[in-house]
């Protein structure tokens, strides 16, 4: 259950024009009072005797009593209450007691009190009501108003939990502001699929991802297409900014403009700067990794910046300092804005989705500590600046290293919302993990499918070698991962890893100890990515001579000729499971 204070007005006969006509677009249906302050109120709706203008007198009366210079400028209060989509439909006696909680949870009219404010409550859909309010009470005095947003917010949880309704969570004053009805209905009549206002949001979000100053932000706004009108001080000092898109107009045929503050709380302009003031603090960054086979500024070597800065952002939201992992939150929905922007057309519309839900994740009232994120804002500007990938060879096994280390980086961040008691924080983090695993599949399909039959390709023996390595490794996962399909992938990495050089046996149990495992579905893949990231193996296996065949018999020669390990049988002296 939704309830909404709007603004406040000074015209009730309007208003009421409005909750009992036709609607905008025709959409208010058998509009009718549910409750009132007197259960004789006229109702113009469904009284033929009644009219807009009685309801209207009576509901100004207590205003009309005073002395026009102690009149409120603004006396009248406006509060739509809205269920959510999947409630079940309520009766009018239903909303009429919703109402009159409404009105006493706000101290418009608290209970028992006679002397309280007049209001009525209109119901013109199922799924709604608007309650209007007059703002002087009986008794001359004015009604207490302070936090009556918040209040109706509570109070809207007691209601949905006595009513087996949909439990909502309450914010906290960090989330966008929603589009208006009026804004909403504009976009159904121009054929948008969203608001000039949402719209706007993405795009100023994009804009901001990795950027360094105020002078490439708004090329990047330029660049998008977005009018911009800057707002500065007598002495040039620029203070703040608007957008707005060239086809979005108002009644005179001017374009509408939004103050950044106006799209979310943490896009206004020294918000803004907080980013890359951070950016010039002398706080050491994460080290960065040459890539491998790909040439600096690539897609690829791109993203194999993001999965390095991204592993790193884990264990920060983990355990770092509270203003910190604020900051790296804050970092990693750049990051999201930016691999979306440049993802490719078979995870774009996941990727998309992800960074739209986790815009709401990325802020709350822990306040960042800028700058300990640079290596996260140096791979969003990394992956905005390489450009689009193209989905294929390193460019797209690489997008799915970096989107598995991004999901347990978002779960990371669902986690540490959630102990914090941030509801909507955590639910939108979560949404996104969900689109990130979608978009995971889509974009790991090719490169793990490659990494599968090369597996498949190795001989029994090494088979049998790399099944005792994971069971001395990963003892207690072991059984898992040999009964998941992408055991063989893993097998094969171990191998390349193995043959370049590495101890697969130490390399398994370090990729394996630095998180959780629990919330991943593959455990191999997890392990894949990690390992070919951290031991600097190429992410997209075709690219390599057919092979395996070499890295088999290196791998097989160090097996047959090396001692074992105190403790170790060799592979030929054990049954461990065999291939499938």
């Amino acid at each position: 259950m939704i309830p909404r204070v709007h603004k406040r007005g000074s015209n009730t006969f309007g208003l009421l024009i409005y909750l009992y006509g036709k609607g905008t677009h025709e959409e208010h249906v058998d509009p009718h009072l549910v409750a009132a302050w007197d259960s004789f109120a006229p109702d113009p709706g469904r009284d033929p005797q009644a009219t807009k203008r009685q309801l209207q007198q009576l509901l100004d009366q207590p205003v009309q009593t005073l002395a026009e210079s102690r009149r409120p400028a603004k006396h009248v209060w406006h509060l739509s209450v809205r269920a959510a989509p999947d409630d079940p439909v309520l009766s009018d006696e239903q909303w009429g007691e919703i109402a009159r909680r409404m009105v006493a949870a706000t101290s418009i009219a608290p209970a028992a009190d006679e002397a309280g404010c007049r209001w009525a409550a209109v119901r013109h859909a199922d799924d709604h009501i608007h309650i209007i309010a007059t703002l002087v009470r009986e008794d001359g005095r004015r009604p207490r108003l302070n936090n009556d947003a918040k209040r109706s917010q509570a109070e809207a949880r007691l209601i949905e939990a006595e009513y087996g309704l949909k439990q909502l969570s309450t914010g906290d004053g960090t989330a966008a502001q929603r589009p208006t009805s009026a804004e909403r209905h504009k976009a159904q009549r121009q054929g948008r699929e969203r608001t000039a206002r949402e719209e706007l949001r993405e795009s100023v979000r994009r804009a901001v991802a990795g950027a360094r100053s105020d002078e490439e932000f708004f090329d990047r706004l330029a660049a998008a297409g977005l009018l911009i009108r800057k707002r500065a001080a007598p002495s040039g000092d620029l203070l703040g900014y608007k957008v707005a898109l060239p086809d979005d107009l108002n009644k005179d045929g001017e374009p509408v403009f939004y103050p950044g503050a106006r799209l979310a709380p943490d896009l206004s302009l020294p918000r803004i700067r907080e980013r890359w003031s951070g950016d010039a603090q002398d706080v050491p960054a994460a080290p960065r990794e040459e890539a491998i086979r790909t040439g600096p500024g690539s897609p690829a070597s791109a993203r194999r910046g993001t999965a390095s800065a991204v592993w790193q952002a884990v264990l920060v939201v983990d355990h770092g300092e509270h203003g910190v992992a604020a900051a790296h939150i804050a970092a990693a929905g750049e990051v999201l804005d930016a691999l979306a922007k440049t993802s490719a057309a078979h995870t774009r519309r996941e990727l998309h989705d992800a960074a739209t839900a986790f815009e709401r994740a990325s802020r709350s009232h822990v306040r960042a500590v800028r700058g300990h994120d640079r290596a996260l804002r140096q791979a969003a500007r990394d992956l905005v600046q390489g450009g689009p990938a193209l989905g294929r060879g390193e460019d797209g096994a690489t997008t799915a290293m970096a989107i598995d280390m991004l999901f347990f980086l978002i779960t990371a961040t669902a986690h540490w919302h959630a102990r914090k008691g941030h509801a909507q924080q955590a639910e939108a983090a979560t949404r996104a993990a969900e689109h990130l695993r979608t978009a995971y599949q889509a974009a790991s399909a090719q490169p793990l499918g490659v990494l599968y039959q090369r597996g498949r390709r190795l001989s029994r023996p090494m088979l049998q070698r790399q099944t005792a390595l994971l069971r001395e490794a990963l003892p207690e996962l072991a059984e898992q991962i040999l009964a998941e399909p992408g055991w063989y992938a893993l097998a094969a990495t171990i191998t390349e890893a193995e043959a370049a050089g590495h101890d697969p046996a130490a390399l398994l149990s370090d990729v394996a100890a630095r998180r959780e495992l629990g919330t991943a579905d593959s455990i191999s893949d997890v392990l894949v990515w990690r390992m070919r990231r951290t031991a600097d193996l190429p992410a997209d296996a075709s690219q390599l001579p057919e092979t395996s065949t070499a890295a088999n018999r290196s791998a097989t020669r160090r097996a047959t000729t090396r001692p074992s390990a105190p403790g170790r049988r060799r592979s030929g002296e054990e049954s461990p499971r065999q291939a499938r």
